[in-house]
């Protein structure tokens, strides 16, 4: 090892090479030499160096062979203790192999050296230089520097650092070390401030590829790369392989533990990212079988009829379906025709003919003698529901109810859904209250699924046996995390619109102009047009958002009351609110003030403005469903989003929502702005933190890949080994995923 080490690891020392030496010589020893053929300068210099602690310790490698010290607590890890152990808790870190999965934000290039006499100022670069004079003072009482001054013979480098005097007790006059950091030039000298340094051909954390990680409050980059290396020569070897070969080999995917080493040694971009993408796979493999284990090809029985209502109904339509909503009622039918139950999730933006699509499914269902219903997550949006599927089916022999908390006689309308005189039952939460029986309930449809609890879903599924289920959304969600939350799922989209694409602008206003955007509306009301004021809800209390829509109602009700005004909130009761909406409707009243009770399920096609008060307090879904109420029959829109933007996601959300009308384009930047977790939620939130390695926004070909490959494995039979697997590394998760 010295001769290859004075030799420069040019894997010379010896004939017939360092690998085929050690399986020569000492076969205990050759993972510990795997890749040293192969490896560059620096990763054959960290071979060296495993090798030499593997003799140290008598040849052996105890702790690489037991799976079991990956689950000891971090406490347990080499360099850790109790004070850091809680310390890299903040970092969700709490096992062994927490700490070796922990993985690096991005990568830092920091293998170009150059000689000083060809450095520019504003360059970043590495340089090796000898150690000619170390020098400390303090320029004041609470600022120190130490300054090293750096030779290659072609120049001097000056590297300065503020407020570290042990620096200069660690760096000793003759020594050569290697910096790395952002050339400067003061005075005519070349200077690097605060340079991250190293003895030199050390090559940890310069002359590589260096992983960047996510650190906290006494918990450095730093020392987590040396935490992580420290402990991966110790317990690399442990990992076991999850993905099974044949799967491996066809998404050309490494081995776990080949995986982790090159995420923490990458020799390019490359083999990080194909690490990085097998992890990922891993992850998604493991989370699909997780949750089909239990939902996927569950049972089922066919709850389609000969389709002779569906033909009429669409044959009595004034309209054509756009080709996505052709292509999302084929898959549905398709299941309702199947034996296996239907988990489908279908999407579409605000506005895409979602419903008619959910419609057709239902009559498919009622055709074969089942009855269906249809959860909607407000009143107001059951009743817009009720009205226009009513519309739709006149005519035709199909008996629709709604049942909601304010729906009158219901115990006369609870009776006929038990006797099976009712088809098709539009409802809210009321529909799973527990004296709801259905005579024979075949399909479940769920609206804004986003909007209920699991265990809400739950309920309503349970009011029948083997039912199918649809889940819609009119709030798009990322395609990457559609596919991760609803993996059990299959997704149907709907990626175009009826009426062609949307004409609405989008002007974000600052509040000192506000007087004129009311001038503005004020114009709109004269040229016969009508619209909604929208004000914020106030999480604090709810009641100053209610006085702030009725004092919003009082002062237009006396500046514009010719052309009618209206106002409705959260805390009118259901009659007052339909009420509101069938005086807005009609074109008794104009203009509409309201909260975000009209976020979701107004359908009124002839408003073409809106203004949104208080825009920086919304979140940029809300203000993209907001906005969805207008311009509903093709026709040009406006829509005013008044703010006062101070922080810088206020401003990014309101520069997308004005820039952006495509949903999907929304739901990506709202994820780009706020992240994963904010997006989801709290719950969805723990779900999220347990995906290490994958990339929600561009990670949609693993996650398709993952699915296919565990629907495979789900209808042969998921080895238990796998199953165990899952479940070990979710836990409650996929508990919370699968109700």
């Amino acid at each position: 090892m010295r001769l290859e080490q004075s030799r420069g690891y040019n894997d010379d020392a010896i004939t017939c090479g360092m690998e085929e030496f050690i399986r020569l010589n000492l076969p205990a020893a050759v993972s510990v030499v795997s890749g040293y053929k192969a490896g560059d300068h620096f990763e054959r210099q960290r071979v060296i160096g495993r090798l030499a602690a593997f003799l140290e310790g008598g040849g052996t490698q105890s702790a690489t062979v037991d799976p079991a010290n990956l689950a000891l607590p971090v406490s347990h890890a080499s360099g850790v203790g109790q004070k850091r152990a809680k310390l890299l808790e903040k970092l969700g870190i709490r096992t062994i192999e927490d700490l070796l999965t922990y993985l690096p934000r991005r990568l830092e290039d920091r293998s170009r050296f150059a000689q000083i006499g060809g450095l520019h100022r504003g360059e970043t670069v590495a340089v090796r230089g000898n150690v000619v004079g170390v020098d400390q003072s303090r320029v004041s009482k609470r600022t120190s520097i130490v300054r090293v001054t750096l030779s290659d013979k072609t120049g001097f480098l000056y590297a300065t650092w503020f407020n570290q005097p042990w620096i200069a007790n660690q760096i000793k006059r003759g020594e050569t070390i290697d910096v790395h950091g952002k050339i400067e030039q003061h005075y005519g000298k070349l200077q690097v401030s605060s340079p991250v340094w190293e003895p030199a051909e050390e090559g940890m954390e310069i002359g590589r590829l260096v992983p960047i990680y996510p650190a906290t409050e006494g918990v450095s980059d730093r020392f987590l790369r040396t935490l992580i290396i420290r402990n991966l020569e110790l317990y690399g070897g442990a990992f076991p392989d999850v993905i099974p070969q044949r799967i491996r080999k066809r998404h050309d995917l490494l081995k776990r533990s080949e995986a982790i080493h090159a995420l923490y040694f990458p020799s390019n971009e490359e083999s990080f990212e194909r690490a990085r993408r097998t992890l990922a796979f891993e992850e998604l493999l493991l989370l699909q079988i997780g949750m089909g284990a239990q939902t996927h090809s569950l049972p089922g029985k066919s709850h389609a009829g000969d389709g002779a209502l569906v033909d009429t109904f669409i044959a009595r339509l004034p309209f054509r379906l756009t080709p996505a909503q052709q292509g999302a009622m084929r898959e549905i039918l398709a299941d309702l025709r199947s034996k296996r139950r239907m988990m489908r999730l279908l999407q579409g933006d605000v506005g895409s003919g979602k419903t008619i699509v959910a419609l057709i499914a239902a009559l498919a269902a009622i055709d074969a003698g089942y009855q269906v219903a249809i959860m909607a997550p407000t009143e107001i949006l059951a009743q817009q529901h009720a009205l226009k599927v009513g519309e739709l089916l006149a005519g035709l022999p199909v008996n629709l109810a709604i049942l909601t908390s304010a729906s009158k006689k219901k115990d006369e309308l609870k009776q006929e859904i038990s006797d099976g005189e009712i088809d098709l039952v539009i409802g809210t939460h009321a529909l799973i209250e527990q004296d709801v029986a259905f005579h024979s309930l075949g399909l479940v449809t769920i609206d804004e699924q986003h909007r209920f609890g699991v265990v809400q879903r739950a309920l309503i599924e349970e009011k029948g046996e083997d039912v199918d289920l649809l889940v819609m959304s009119a709030t798009p969600i990322p395609r990457t995390i559609a596919l991760t939350l609803y993996g059990e799922f299959d997704i149907s989209l709907i990626d175009e619109m009826p009426l062609g694409k949307k004409e609405i602008t989008t002007i974000c206003v600052a509040e000192n102009r506000r007087d004129e955007v009311y001038a503005g509306v004020e114009r709109l009301l004269e040229g016969g047009e009508k619209g909604y004021i929208v004000l914020p809800l106030v999480e604090e209390s709810e009641k100053l958002d209610l006085k702030a829509a009725t004092q919003v109602y009082a002062e237009l009700s006396a500046s514009v009351a010719r052309f009618g005004v209206g106002l409705i909130h959260g805390k009118l009761s259901a009659e007052e609110k339909q009420e509101a909406m069938d005086a807005f409707q009609s074109g008794k009243v104009h203009l509409l003030v309201a909260t975000t009770v009209i976020e979701v399920g107004i359908d009124v096609l002839d408003a073409t403005f809106m203004v949104i008060e208080h825009a920086e307090r919304f979140g940029l879904s809300q203000l993209h469903q907001l906005r969805g109420r207008i311009g509903r029959a093709g026709q040009h829109a406006t829509c005013y989003a008044i703010a006062t933007a101070k922080s810088e996601d206020a401003q990014q959300r309101l520069a997308a929502f004005s820039e952006h009308l495509d949903g999907f384009l929304i739901a990506e930047q709202d994820l780009l702005i706020r992240g994963p977790g904010d997006l989801l939620g709290t719950k969805q939130h723990g779900f999220l933190s347990v995906l290490r390695a994958v990339n929600l926004m561009r990670d949609v070909d693993i996650m398709r890949q993952a699915q296919q490959e565990a629907r495979e494995i789900l209808g042969k039979g998921v080895p238990p080994a796998l199953l165990a697997e899952a479940e070990r590394r979710f836990g409650d998760v996929l508990k919370w995923l699968q109700v």
